[in-house]
């Protein structure tokens, strides 16, 4: 199959191992995967602030660089839903866009990836893959085939964190006591690490966690797949 990875603002700029990590699962399962270098936002910000005239032309360019493959494939549930559930909006055609979850299970029907992870970790459900991807538990049946894991069960999973883009920016009062509350059901866990699907979520929860001096490292759940 001829995959393209399409990597995303956050991780390409603060989190190229995500990206790394997706492609050695991947590459581990016999897969082709390429990165075509003209990729760049996917308008989600623009869309999500009320700027649809800016976010299309970034949503065509997307669809012009990803024509072609048999499947995209992003380490990000709110890059996915934009793709999926705005383009549409904009006029966009989307090609057939996947977050890594959905690939490897709906398409790839695989659920153990050969990794190996021997820590205590918990799975924070973020909001786009739960809401508007329906991720349901593709994450952690994948998770759970990871060799020497200790998967502890998140109290409150469904909550939102309170990052939500530019809702933590602009209802910070609000995102903060929401990230209070998830930090501390992740802390009530005990584990060495907190799990998820999209970044951008991530750096809120390890945001909290570092000022609560926590010891909970977050991590993206496609590097422990990518764990030997």
């Amino acid at each position: 199959m001829r995959i393209a990875l399409f990597v995303t603002c956050v991780n390409d700029l603060l989190y190229p191992g995500t990206g790394k990590a997706v492609l050695t699962v991947l590459k581990r399962l016999g897969h082709r995967v390429e990165f075509p270098l003209e990729q760049t936002c996917c308008g989600q910000m623009h869309a999500n602030s009320g700027h649809p005239k800016q976010a299309t032309p970034l949503a065509r360019n997307f669809a012009r660089v990803f024509a072609g493959y048999d499947a995209v494939v992003a380490p990000s549930g709110s890059c996915v839903a934009m793709v999926r559930d705005q383009y549409p909006t904009l006029g966009v055609r989307p090609p057939a866009v996947y977050e890594l979850s959905e690939l490897l299970v709906d398409v790839l029907g695989v659920t153990d990836v050969g990794a190996r992870f021997p820590h205590r970790v918990t799975y924070h459900p973020t909001c786009h893959g739960l809401r508007l991807l329906r991720l349901d538990d593709k994450p952690m049946r994948l998770l759970r085939q990871v060799r020497d894991i200790d998967l502890i069960e998140l109290p409150g999973a469904e909550e939102c964190c309170g990052f939500g883009g530019t809702f933590a920016v602009k209802n910070a009062d609000v995102s903060a006591a929401m990230l209070a509350d998830k930090c501390a059901a992740v802390r009530e866990t005990t584990a060495e690490y907190v799990a998820a699907a999209d970044n951008s979520c991530l750096t809120h929860i390890g945001g909290g966690l570092s000022r609560a001096r926590a010891s909970v490292r977050p991590i993206h759940y496609a590097e422990i797949l990518a764990a030997r």
